[in-house]
């Protein structure tokens, strides 16, 4: 498959970001089905994983972000949450057997190792709402969400030609603390 229908839904047009998009959800794609394959003792939904994988993403249209073409107005560190309410409030047909609910939770689970009110009062961002109610709502709880935020940490926008070795994943999540490298860590551990 070149790429998941749901991404015709929110990027219609042929443009750059839109290949990016694609671009980069297939290399995600790509390491958490290999995960999936390498480990049938976690009895991983494939499908599911797949689909998150694909729409983990789907919200960097509305932020900013120039130097990957994104031209929206909100805070990058926002993309999982504007992915969610993108998919949430989408009333048409998504075509696949899967909760837009089960969806959302990619989007908003994917970032760093999952994020934290501290992540947000660091960058100076009003902390969301959705953490107020409950402290590790940004923070993957399945096993599916996992893998997808662990494949994710490899690939980045801005050099979508690299794959990161699992030395440089740790170092690139320092930023978002000490624990969230700890966890990166522990998945390589039960993945790699």
């Amino acid at each position: 498959m070149q790429h998941n229908p749901i991404i015709d839904i929110f990027y219609p047009e042929d443009n750059d970001l839109r290949r990016l998009l694609i671009h980069h959800s297939r290399q995600v794609l790509d390491k958490a089905l290999e995960i999936c394959r390498r480990h049938p003792e976690l009895n991983l939904d494939s499908a599911l994983v797949e689909i998150g994988a694909w729409v983990h993403d789907i919200g960097i249209r509305r932020c900013h972000a120039p130097g990957i073409g994104c031209t929206g107005d909100m805070p990058y560190l926002l993309h999982g949450i504007a992915g969610g309410e993108m998919l949430r409030s989408y009333e048409g047909p998504l075509g696949v057997p899967y909760s837009r609910e089960q969806l959302a939770r990619f989007c908003e689970r994917h970032t760093g190792t999952g994020l934290v009110e501290e992540n947000f009062r660091q960058r100076h961002i009003p902390v969301p709402e959705i953490l107020t109610a409950d402290p590790r709502a940004l923070c993957p709880e399945t096993e599916e969400e996992r893998v997808v935020c662990y494949a994710d940490k490899f690939f980045s926008k801005s050099h979508p030609e690299r794959t990161r070795t699992v030395e440089q994943t740790a170092r690139s999540l320092e930023g978002f603390g000490m624990a969230g490298v700890h966890l990166f860590l522990s998945w390589a551990e039960r993945y790699e």
